[in-house]
């Protein structure tokens, strides 16, 4: 655990390449046969990027989606077994019927043969409960190693109290089966008063989470003003929010008793302040930028417009190289896609989907 002042670094091992430009505040990235690109704009459209960069028409089959603030179309990600089965799942604002309230929920579909449509669509995750809010919405998709699906949830800003209680789905990472059962190991199964799809509490608003090198689950969430962390969820562990936290009120003053540690509260592996407003997350598997970056975890910064790689030893952060800063645009998404290359989305009107070329 700590903070870090981030170290400049020139893009030695890799150039940038265009793949697709035009996209609406695009959100996340999932690849597909052929080199083509599931791509999600936030304002509600699911989009094929083929090798070419032409970007076709909105998938259909999607639900109702809550779009507006921070909320839409969020996270999509493709089953493990997608060549056989193209699965995929989809995380978006759920509207309340007949309400105004909304919530996280994710979705499982089959993508059509042609790739225009989804199938088979069946929500299988619902966070609860509807809260009439447009902000932290979580939310990322990680299949874990043994084929349960970890989510993370956002405790919805208004009501960051709920993140420490047990008989709701606010500021929690939650693991469910891909039919949306819940596991028989989860922690809180059989508890009473809690709710047994939650996994660890005590989160705020997670929008990064990717599979470790480790075969563990890592993510990050945002904090207030300061107080961005990077951790590594553990069953039934409680990571503080809003009770401890790195970080301080909008405008200054301290959250809570202004605490940053607690006796049963986790502290985060590392954290950044001033904050730099993460979101995406992918550790780089592959050895095509060569053995400096082979293993490192990649974070896009929203805030400051920058690449964040990341360099770990013995499982802690011992350096930070800000990439792409030159851009200045807001980065949503990044992930290794199956030629082991970075891609990266920007999250503007004008999104764009972006490959980083080694050298």
């Amino acid at each position: 655990m700590g903070c870090l002042a981030s170290g400049g670094a020139a893009m030695a091992q890799a150039s940038v390449e265009r793949v697709a430009t035009g996209l609406e505040n695009p959100w996340a990235v999932a690849f597909v046969p052929d080199q083509r690109f599931l791509v999600t704009e936030r304002a509600g459209r699911l989009r094929v990027v083929g090798p070419d960069g032409r970007i076709g028409g909105p998938v259909s089959g999607l639900p109702p989606i809550a779009a507006g603030g921070q909320g839409g179309l969020l996270d999509v990600v493709t089953d493990s077994a997608f060549a056989s089965n193209r699965t995929v799942y989809v995380c978006f604002s759920e509207p309340e019927a007949g309400g105004s309230g909304n919530s996280t929920a994710v979705l499982r579909a089959t993508l059509s043969g042609d790739a225009t449509r989804l199938e088979n669509v069946r929500v299988i995750f619902s966070q609860r409960p509807k809260v009439a809010s447009r902000a932290h919405f979580g939310c990322r998709i990680v299949e874990a190693r043994d084929g349960t699906l970890f989510i993370t949830l956002g405790d919805r800003f208004s009501r960051k109290e709920d993140a420490q209680k047990l008989d709701n789905h606010l500021g929690k990472v939650v693991r469910i089966q891909k039919d949306g059962a819940v596991p028989a190991d989860n922690p809180f199964v059989g508890r009473a008063g809690a709710l047994p799809e939650i996994w660890s509490y005590g989160h705020r608003n997670g929008q990064g989470a990717t599979l470790g090198l480790d075969g563990r689950v890592w993510m990050h969430e945002h904090g207030a003003q300061g107080g961005d962390e990077i951790n590594v969820p553990q069953p039934g562990r409680n990571y503080g929010w809003p009770v401890i936290t790195y970080g301080e009120n909008y405008g200054g003053g301290k959250i809570g008793d202004g605490l940053t540690a607690k006796d049963g509260m986790e502290q985060p592996l590392h954290y950044w302040a001033p904050s730099i407003a993460p979101s995406g997350m992918a550790f780089l598997t592959s050895d095509r930028y060569g053995p400096a970056w082979k293993g490192n975890l990649f974070v896009g910064s929203l805030k400051f417009g920058y690449l964040d790689r990341i360099v770990l030893k013995d499982g802690k952060v011992v350096a930070e190289h800000k990439l792409l800063e030159d851009g200045r645009a807001r980065i949503r998404d990044v992930r290794q896609g199956p030629d082991g290359l970075l891609y990266v989305l920007t999250d503007e009107s004008d999104g764009k989907l972006l490959r980083l070329r080694p050298q």
